[in-house]
């Protein structure tokens, strides 16, 4: 069986499973049900195939399989497995044992999973229904996920990518089907690779996501590396969808990935010597235009983020921004992040930030995208590169593309299709100016119009009216008349054949 296969048949059972919880909760909720089972059963289809391994091995002595899997990336106890939890799934008070099985797996595996599992709760009452309802409820769902059904053994799937896969597969799913709250958690694959390969991560980067959500976007900036030397770090304020991308990290092999709980603007936790942590690649889909993002405290920052001016209470969208600029590495660091189109021209005190950064030669790009991109959100949105290896005391070009008429359209969601996004990335690292698609702005030009980034200002796309040939059209206007004239005749013959008069 293909890897294609696999892939498909891994999401075809998972995805089949979910109608146990679809019109009994939201899918918000009852995605972190689902995912988290299916991570329960990937560690423990790994552990008993290394167990099988070692048996096989060690010719069955005990201490040896002990020693052998104290040694593996999880650890896992008999009685902490799927199989375990399949085996009671009749259970009056199965809720309760999954809860418990769980905070064993977190305990035993506290550097890696500590917390993980605490933001779910198998036996909640809101969530999953009285006792009888989610009795049945979980019973359903393990024997959906029953090895009969799916098998998530390595020698069976090969590369751990294939489950990586389908958890991301998804995590999108789910939030095509959560639709405004999915921007919580989820970016549209597209626009994550879309942005990746527009900051082109390097061997030996530090890469970072300040509001990771279920972490594609860190995964995707990973694969644009090319080789395994890199380091992946990722805040996110949402406990839930914390917990998602750390599990997702780990599907993906990406064990070393630090990823912290917390909000980061008020509490940043990727701190070293009392000071922000630096970074080679910032890449970030922050939440739009987010009201009380922390204007309370910015005055007073320790961190001094937000020396170009304090963005206003109800538009956080700059915070973000002020925030990723002081966290890339001076002279070196790139930084891609997705903003609503107000960025890009809105005044006040948002303005005069702007201003300052085009000032001070950080912006290197815009990129327009088409509407109707994000779960829930049909306005448009943009790109934003902005590059710390421009001299501070230079006025290189804003280079701009207006990619919002390129995309395939769909029922619900819009897409970029894959050479949507290859012209995008492209025609921005060529530099490359194609008449009503992208234009090198200099600062003379933004300048004159008063630092506004409105991409319509510089990207010319107007189409003229065609020009009419009048000669043509009285030509035709004339033949019309006399057919018209014609018709008009041959009634009136009619008519009169039938006795009526003229």
């Amino acid at each position: 069986m293909s890897n294609g296969q696999i892939r498909s048949e891994i999401f075809n059972v998972v995805w089949s499973a979910c109608d146990t919880f679809r019109g009994v909760i939201d899918p918000t909720q009852y995605k972190d049900y689902i995912l988290t089972m299916l991570f329960v059963k990937y560690l423990s289809d790994i552990r008993k195939s290394k167990f099988a391994e070692f048996k096989r091995k060690y010719a069955g002595d005990q201490i040896r399989i002990a020693r052998a899997m104290a040694r593996e990336r999880f650890a896992l106890d008999e009685d902490c497995t799927f199989d375990a939890l399949y085996a009671q799934r009749d259970a009056s008070d199965i809720g309760q044992l999954i809860n418990t099985v769980l905070e064993k797996i977190e305990d035993a595996n506290k550097s890696k999973l500590h917390n993980v599992f605490r933001n779910i709760d198998f036996n909640s009452e809101a969530n999953l229904g009285k006792t009888r309802q989610r009795n049945q409820r979980l019973k359903t769902l393990l024997e959906d996920l029953g090895t009969e059904k799916l098998d998530l053994r390595p020698e069976r799937v090969g590369h751990m990518d294939i489950v990586g896969d389908v958890y991301e597969y998804l995590i999108a799913r789910f939030a095509a089907q959560a639709g405004k709250k999915a921007g919580e958690f989820y970016t549209p694959s597209e626009v994550s690779e879309t942005l990746a390969r527009l900051v082109a991560p390097r061997d030996g980067d530090r890469i970072c996501d300040p509001t990771c959500g279920s972490g594609s976007l860190l995964i995707k900036a990973a694969r644009q590396v090319g080789s395994s030397n890199f380091s992946l770090y990722g805040q996110e304020m949402n406990g839930s969808t914390w917990a998602l991308c750390k599990m997702n990290m780990f599907l993906h092999a990406f064990d070393a990935a630090r990823i912290e709980w917390e909000d980061t603007i008020r509490e940043p936790q990727l701190v070293e010597n009392d000071a922000l942590m630096k970074f080679d690649i910032v890449i970030a889909n922050p939440p739009f235009s987010l009201d009380k993002w922390g204007q309370e405290m910015a005055a007073d920052d320790k961190y001094s983020r937000f020396t170009r001016g304090i963005p206003p209470k109800s538009k956080g969208d700059w915070a973000f921004i002020s925030h990723m600029l002081a966290t890339a590495v001076e002279g070196k660091g790139r930084i891609g992040v997705v903003v609503p189109h107000g960025v890009l021209f809105r005044g006040g005190q948002e303005g005069k930030i702007r201003e300052t950064v085009i000032r001070e030669n950080l912006l290197a790009g815009v990129v327009g995208l088409p509407s109707n991109l994000f779960y829930g959100a049909g306005i448009p949105a943009a790109l934003m590169i902005f590059d710390k290896s421009r001299p501070r005391d230079g006025q290189d070009p804003v280079f701009f593309i207006d990619a919002s008429r390129e995309f395939e359209q769909g029922t619900n969601q819009n897409k970029l299709r894959q050479k949507d996004m290859d012209k995008i990335v492209q025609t921005f690292h060529d530099r490359a100016v194609i008449d009503k698609y992208s234009y090198a702005a200099t600062f003379a030009e933004i300048e004159e119009n008063d630092f506004n980034l409105n991409i319509p200002r510089y990207v010319d796309t107007f189409e003229p009216e065609p020009e009419v040939d009048m000669a043509a059209v009285q030509a035709d206007i004339t033949r019309i008349e006399g057919k018209l004239a014609e018709t008009q005749a041959k009634m009136r013959t009619h008519l009169m054949e039938l006795g009526f008069s003229s």
